[in-house]
């Protein structure tokens, strides 16, 4: 195949209580890389981006600097010096963003995800998804300077991801249970993910520490047993949350309406300004999708959010064309 379109979807990192060690990822929407592969070699590098939609020119078009194409030139590293494939051609790459820019929806992982299952399957699927991981976390590391992995990880892989170490890299998918919707409300502002880890703290008491490891072990157990009532006890927070949610205009009512519409808990969808709540059944969640907007709407500063409903995605990033 000398074309192949590879589609990923919006993640959310932490989940709460699980800041840089978990993340999980809902259907859509999401990101679409194309590959076209051509047979002579054009330019200083092999890969180059022709065109980019939905970015408001906002992204680099340098190969070097974009998520998309920085993970594929990785990949074709590793092709040469692991697998022994050499590549003397070029890849033509065009993206279309259907993720908002500093959003708190992994939209730098899912453009990485996207570009490395087309470029794999461009090469006739030679890597496993578990070793494209460690591409999208070097892309992660162009896009805001921070190689974590709990967008990375979901974004490749589906489901929700534990990141039990990050040296060595050790990932484990958890499979979300049957019922669980996850309602994600976007507000239309722009909170870069750099800043909001600058007001994070750079200690915290053990009695955090401990409160916290808790509320992790807690959510793991949840997701694995299908006990909605303790996933929704174990989003929990008190390392990021705190710090994050000034920086989010209404956090507090959002959340607040969220919760008296029905969702078994709610936070913010990694570094913000999004924010998620899961729910036991679809019909909750869209009642709680309809009282989140609503909440945003009513405030003395009123904001437009866009809101999606999705049961937990399973496939991860997978071919669309």
């Amino acid at each position: 195949m000398n074309t192949v379109t590879g589609f990923a979807s919006a993640t959310i990192g932490n989940v709460a209580c699980g800041f840089d060690i978990l993340g999980f990822a809902i259907r859509e929407p999401g990101d679409e890389v194309t590959l076209t592969l051509l047979d002579d070699p054009r330019g200083e590098l092999p890969v180059s981006i022709t065109s980019i939609e939905g970015d408001g020119g906002a992204l680099p078009r340098d190969a070097r600097k974009n998520t998309s194409s920085f993970v594929v030139l990785k990949f074709l590293e590793y092709l040469r010096s692991t697998k022994g494939i050499e590549f003397n051609g070029h890849i033509e790459l065009e993206l279309k963003k259907n993720l908002p820019l500093s959003s708190g929806m992994g939209s730098s992982a899912a453009s990485a995800a996207a570009a490395l299952v087309a470029a794999n399957r461009l090469f006739g699927d030679p890597c496993t998804k578990m070793e494209l991981v460690h591409f999208a976390i070097e892309g992660e590391r162009v896009a805001c300077g921070s190689a974590h992995a709990d967008n990375a990880a979901p974004a490749v892989l589906g489901n929700f991801v534990l990141i039990r170490s990050y040296n060595p890299l050790d990932i484990i998918t958890i499979p979300p249970p049957a019922d669980l919707y996850c309602t994600l409300a976007h507000p239309h502002i722009e909170l870069r993910t750099a800043y909001a880890r600058s007001v994070l703290p750079r200690t915290i008491s053990l009695k955090m520490a401990t409160e916290q490891w808790g509320n992790v072990g807690a959510l793991i157990t949840g997701l694995l047993t299908s006990d909605y009532g303790l996933i929704g006890r174990s989003l929990v927070d008190v390392v990021a949350e705190p710090k994050r949610a000034p920086l989010i205009p209404g956090f507090f009512e959002v959340k607040e309406a969220a919760l008296s519409a029905g969702a078994l808990g709610c936070s913010i969808a990694g570094s913000g300004p999004s924010i998620f709540a899961f729910s036991s059944s679809r019909e909750i969640a869209t009642k709680v999708g309809n009282a989140m907007e609503q909440a945003f709407s009513s405030m003395s500063d009123a904001l437009e959010a866009d809101i999606w409903i999705s049961p937990i995605c399973r496939d991860g990033a997978r071919i669309i064309d």
